[in-house]
C-alpha cells in the first residue's frame, strides 16, 4: 500500500464518520418525531406567506420558540401557554426559530392577536397600532386606491390618524400581505398530550 492510498482512505473514513454523525443520525432521529396533536401542514397560501416572511427578514427580529419554565419569562409574558416542542416544527422544511428578539416571539401570535385588521395595519405601518414600535413598515405589500376603484373581493385595511391615506383613498392588502397574515395565523401553540 502506498502512502497516498492510506491518506485517501483516512480522509474518506473521516468524511463518512462526519456525515454519519452530523447528517444521517440527526436525520433519522428527526424523522421519528410525530407532529404535536392539532398541528397541520401548510396550505398553498400559508406557504406563500412563509416565503414572504422569510424574504422580508422577519426572522431577524422575531423568534418562533417559547422557552419553557426555568429558561426565561416567555410564558409569564403571555407568549405561549407552554414551551415549544419538536412536534411543533414537523411541517417546517425551513425552520423559522429566529436569531434574536428585537420584537416579541411569534410562536403563539395567532392566539394572542388573531385580528386580521390589526395584523394588516401592523404590517402596513406598525406605529399605527403599536406606538413606539421599532418594526419597519411594509407599505409595498399594500396599495393605496381611490375608494371607488376598490373591488368587493379586495380587503381594505382600516388605518386612522397620521398614517391614514388621503381623504377618499383606502389601503388595500395585496395577495402577499394576505398570505403573510395567513402564515402568521398558523403560529398557534397546540396543547400537547401529557401522555
Amino acid at each position: 500500500m502506498t502512502r497516498a492510498f492510506l491518506i485517501f482512505m483516512g480522509a474518506l473514513a473521516a468524511i463518512l464518520m462526519s456525515f454519519t454523525a452530523l447528517a444521517l443520525v440527526p436525520s433519522l432521529q428527526l424523522a421519528a418525531i410525530e407532529p404535536t396533536p392539532g398541528t397541520t401542514d401548510y396550505t398553498f397560501e400559508e406557504r406563500l406567506g412563509k416565503q414572504v416572511y422569510m424574504r422580508e427578514g422577519c426572522i431577524y427580529c422575531h423568534t418562533q420558540q417559547v422557552r419553557p419554565d426555568g429558561f426565561g419569562s416567555d410564558i409569564d409574558r403571555g407568549w405561549g401557554s407552554r414551551g415549544s416542542l419538536p412536534g411543533d416544527y414537523v411541517f417546517d422544511d425551513t425552520h423559522q426559530m429566529g436569531t434574536m428578539r428585537t420584537g416579541p416571539d411569534l410562536h403563539d401570535i395567532a392566539s394572542r392577536q388573531p385580528s386580521r385588521d390589526w395584523q394588516l395595519a401592523h404590517l402596513y405601518q406598525p406605529r399605527s397600532v403599536s406606538e413606539g414600535s421599532v418594526m419597519p413598515a411594509y407599505p409595498y405589500l399594500f396599495e393605496v386606491k381611490n375608494e371607488e376603484e376598490v373591488r368587493a373581493s379586495e380587503v381594505t385595511v382600516p388605518i386612522s390618524g397620521e398614517y391614514a391615506p388621503p381623504e377618499g383613498q383606502v389601503v388595500v392588502a395585496t395577495d402577499e400581505a394576505l398570505a403573510l397574515y395567513e402564515y402568521l395565523m398558523t403560529l398557534e401553540l397546540q396543547e400537547a398530550d401529557d401522555s
